[in-house]
């Protein structure tokens, strides 16, 4: 994702150098999508890793008993 976002800030920064104000929003707008999505992926993968450590360790602690 961070890739793609990188690639659409230098579109909408050279649109924008040349004026061209319809693309440059609409490579901003792209950008902050992917940037957007990148957050809320990278949110749920760390839930779910912290999620999986809690469950392995009561399931570890009831085999023990």
């Amino acid at each position: 994702m961070l890739p793609w976002w990188i690639i659409f800030v230098v579109i909408a920064l050279v649109a924008a150098g040349f004026g061209w104000i319809g693309l440059a929003g609409g490579a901003a707008g792209t950008a902050q999508l992917c940037v957007f999505a990148f957050m809320v992926i990278l949110a749920l993968l760390i839930v779910a890793r912290i999620r999986g450590r809690r469950r392995r360790s009561r399931l570890q602690g009831l085999s023990k008993s």
